[in-house]
């Protein structure tokens, strides 16, 4: 695998994003593990300077999709229409078909129109009239999500929340980041002038490279005691699926290449298990009245399972 590559998009997004390094290798790490992120944050906090950053830096094609109470699946995924000229159908590509896809707002629109991007994020495909077309690749959603207590919000299905690799927050900048961002944006915007660092295909091509990625019987038999433990713990009354322990192994396998290792360490599980699990795992109701988030919940319990000891690397 091209380490290299992977240091220089990281280096490429940061000339447009300040700061934020842990969450511009948590999306790189969703790109090459075929997941997709999840961002919950309040609006102006880079989320759609990011995406567009992103896939400028991968040389992908970027759409993005503003959710609204009356948005309709076939806004997403296209639709047929039939031409008077000629007397046939014709199919009309809807904003899906983009490498980086940023869903806005995602839970400002009904479930029914949330789901339409269900078949698309795990199967990298839509369906239209019966007839299946492959989407682009890579193809990788963003998207954002407001808080739930604001306003016109709906909350995600569980069946749509699962389908998304790691859910983060960007938050605040420390104010000498801040001051940063005011001064690069001051007189223009660095997004302009923004050159590809990567192409699609070899992006594609790290994608099946990152699947050889070393993690020891002795990693995955510690990835699947922190898979077992949030099913048998009483702090939660969901715990892990078997698809959750794969997005984890998978996820593990490329932070560990973002890292520019050809092995995975316990601590690469450790760190991405937090945000491939929490939108996943169902605190009980005594825990959410004591104020604890599942995030508290989930690293205490990881604190309790021992670490495989000895080095990894095969």
């Amino acid at each position: 695998m091209d380490f290299s590559l992977i240091e220089d998009i990281k280096r490429n997004v940061n000339q447009v994003i300040v700061g934020k390094q842990g969450v511009i290798e948590l999306v790189l790490t969703a790109i090459l593990a075929e997941g997709h992120v999840l961002v919950e944050d309040l609006p102006g906090s880079g989320k759609t300077l990011l995406a567009k950053a992103v896939a400028r830096s991968i040389g992908g094609t970027f759409n993005r999709i503003q959710f609204t109470p009356d948005l309709l699946p076939s806004d997403i995924t296209g639709f047929q229409f039939f031409d008077m000229k000629t007397g046939q159908f014709h199919f009309k590509r809807g904003p899906v078909m983009a490498n980086v896809l940023l869903a806005d707002e995602i839970n400002r629109t009904i479930p029914r129109t949330q789901s339409s991007l269900l078949e698309s994020m795990a199967e990298f495909q839509i369906t239209v009239d019966n007839q299946t077309i492959p989407l682009p690749k890579p193809f990788f959603v963003i998207a954002t999500q407001n808080p739930l207590d604001m306003e016109g919000t709906y909350p995600l299905p569980e069946a749509q929340l699962d389908r998304f690799l790691f859910k983060i927050s960007m938050g605040y900048p420390d104010p000498q980041e801040e001051l940063q961002i005011l001064e690069r944006f001051q007189k223009d915007d660095p997004l302009q002038r923004l050159s590809s660092a990567a192409e699609p295909q070899q992006i594609a091509e790290m994608i099946q490279e990152v699947k050889d990625i070393w993690i020891s019987a002795e990693l995955k038999d510690y990835l699947l005691n922190i898979i077992r433990a949030t099913r048998n713990s009483d702090l939660f009354t969901v715990g892990a699926s078997t698809r959750a322990a794969l997005a984890l192994m998978r996820s593990s396998q490329a932070f560990a290449a973002v890292k520019g290792r050809d092995y995975v360490l316990p601590d690469d599980i450790k760190y991405v298990a937090p945000f491939v699990l929490c939108h996943r795992l169902r605190l009980n109701d005594r825990e959410r009245l004591k104020g604890t988030s599942t995030a508290e919940a989930l690293n205490g319990l990881l604190a309790k399972i021992p670490v495989p000891v000895g080095h990894p690397n095969r």
